[in-house]
């Protein structure tokens, strides 16, 4: 197994959120297979590598983990001549990928996006894993409603919050929970709109960690059903749409779910695929087949054609005069008929 040094812009606070604790989750799982090592490139940390200094550049027994979106096309550039993985997050971002750079997906949404657009790359999918705290503990629940204000729609904290709070006890979070499981497991009903945020920002839902973990510790999730967030909702059987067709339709189902009188049911083994242990096995399956490709690639050229912009002019025009003999078959048999 090669090396990983595995990319972050810093890992303080300013760059705290959940693509980066999804990519330490991510590291630490890696851990178990390979050598694995953080660097920064934009924030000097004292007891990390940072890549402008770094001596290990251009050394064939290493790859470099790429995976902040905003990033990979200059990182992509930079380290060219390196053994370079994207770990694939949202999508939506301009920019594309060589060949010689396999994917690793989160999502299924994230994959089907890079294998339209890299189809003869190395694509794999890795789920984001949820960590064992997240289960129900059967306790007594004292919030109805919660509701994180980071990332949701001005619809759900200007208009749903304030008509809830007259009817039933609403939490609302705005800063870093370090027991985020508990609290889930003392909430009723958590409540995630994500749609209008990943629109204005012009690129997808990642993942959607929050509605899993909620759901895995025994709340009724209202959530959109945006982008990787559909993945694994089901409306009406593990989830409840949020913002369908009135506020006022949203208050009713979301009052008969406080109530209990609506229970979307969500069975344990739902979980059990995006489990460390479960995550874990794919990720060992998924480094080794990268290391197998970067072997070939050192030894064999590329020898399949690109999806360039004039690649996709070629086939459109194959199909328009492929099209146009057809037409033009069709009337010397008609004509032949007559």
């Amino acid at each position: 197994m090669r090396k990983l040094y595995c990319l972050l812009p810093g890992t303080t606070p300013p760059f705290g959120g959940g693509g980066l604790w999804a990519e330490l989750k991510f590291i630490e799982l890696a851990r178990q297979f390979c050598d694995v090592e953080i660097v920064t490139y934009r924030q000097y940390e004292p007891d990390r590598p940072f890549l402008d200094t770094l001596h290990n550049r251009h050394d064939p027994s290493a790859i470099f983990v790429m995976s902040w979106g905003f990033d990979v096309k200059k990182l992509a550039h930079r380290l060219r001549h390196d053994n370079v993985v994207y770990h694939a997050h949202s999508c939506g971002y301009p920019f594309q990928l060589p060949v010689r750079v396999p994917i690793v997906a989160v999502s299924r949404n994230t994959l089907g996006y890079w294998g339209r657009k890299a189809p003869n790359s190395p694509l794999f999918y890795v789920p984001n894993s949820i960590g064992e705290e997240f289960r129900d503990r059967h306790q007594h629940r004292d919030i109805d409603v919660l509701v994180q204000s980071r990332k949701m729609s001005s619809y759900v904290l200007d208009r749903l919050v304030p008509a809830l709070q007259r009817v039933c006890r609403v939490h609302l979070i705005d800063r870093y929970v370090e027991d985020l499981a508990g609290l889930f497991n003392r909430s009723k009903v958590y409540l995630y709109d994500s749609a209008d945020y990943w629109a204005v920002n012009g690129v997808t839902e990642g993942f959607g960690l929050p509605p899993m973990e909620a759901m895995a510790c025994g709340c009724q999730v209202f959530s959109s059903v945006n982008d990787a967030l559909a993945d694994y909702l089901d409306p009406g059987f593990n989830c409840q749409k949020i913002a369908v067709y009135s506020l006022d339709y949203d208050i009713q189902r979301i009052q008969a779910a406080v109530s209990g009188q609506q229970r979307p049911s969500v069975d344990g083994r739902f979980f059990d695929p995006y489990r460390d242990a479960a995550v874990a096995r794919k990720l060992q399956q998924v480094l080794l087949d990268i290391n197998q490709f970067f072997d070939h690639r050192d030894r064999h050229p590329n020898s399949l054609p690109q999806l360039t912009f004039w690649r996709l002019q070629q086939l459109w025009w194959q199909q328009v005069w492929q099209k146009l003999l057809k037409r033009s078959k069709r009337k010397e048999q008609a004509k032949l008929m007559k």
